[in-house]
């Protein structure tokens, strides 16, 4: 990655999914009653105000400071966000399907209490794999994701050398581009994934120095509350420059 400036990623505002998620977990509850299919959720009013914070975050940089190229995943959630968040930039937009979200399989839909009571034996090969290799099935292990996030990351080197290169994608892409731009360990990465709640909205970011990417951001939410969009769950948001 050496020969971008620089790198960005933004996980997408919060959804109707993470809000119905979230209110199945606390609830108690098997299923997450979501209708779409998870490419069609979109944005709640409140990702969508993260969105715009986003967007007054990218105005303020000074132009050449600015992503010069922005790649999105193609779920309506992550569309939505960088349609708000670009809107007025002058960054240009590129698609790619190699950074929608991690596939769950037969795990979807189901919250953690329904993958115990209804998939027992799937849940007992995920405690044995771990997260890092258990693909269920019809899904993707992390490692899936990686061999796509892999490959787009080679290309955007390629076709942008020199560039300023912001990705809007998802929980798992963030955390897996630090685990390829950092060359951590799984049980590094695991560590982080334990520790982090991934805010949406957030900001992570990677700066060359010496012809190298290294860290700049992560996680980072400084500028939802300066623009008056709260956190995601901020009182558990470790969001901090590394």
């Amino acid at each position: 990655m050496a020969e971008l400036r620089w790198l960005g990623v933004v996980r997408h505002g919060q959804s109707t999914g993470n809000v119905l998620a979230q209110e199945a977990e606390a609830g108690g509850l098997d299923v997450i009653d979501i209708a779409e299919r998870d490419a069609d959720v979109p944005l709640s009013d409140l990702g969508r105000d993260q969105a715009a914070a986003v967007n007054r975050w990218l105005r303020e940089l000074p132009p050449d400071d600015r992503p010069d190229v922005a790649v999105v995943s193609p779920y309506l959630r992550t569309r939505q966000t960088a349609e708000i968040a670009l809107d007025g930039t002058g960054v240009r937009v590129v698609y790619d399907e190699r950074l929608r979200d991690r596939e769950l399989g037969v795990l979807d839909l189901l919250t953690a209490r329904g993958v115990e009571a209804r998939l027992p034996d799937e849940a007992a090969r995920r405690r044995r794999l771990g997260k890092f290799y258990y693909r269920p099935p019809g899904g993707e292990s992390w490692t899936d994701v990686l061999l796509r996030i892999r490959s787009l990351l080679r290309d955007v080197r390629e076709e942008h050398p020199g560039g300023r290169v912001l990705l809007v994608g998802h929980e798992a892409v963030v955390l897996l581009v630090r685990y390829l731009i950092e060359g951590l360990t799984e049980s590094e990465l695991l560590g982080i994934a334990h520790a982090t709640t991934m805010a949406n909205g957030s900001i992570s970011s990677w700066r060359a120095e010496d012809g190298v990417l290294r860290a700049e951001w992560f996680n980072a939410v400084d500028h939802l509350r300066r623009y008056g969009a709260a956190p995601t769950r901020q009182e558990d948001v470790n969001a901090e420059p590394v």
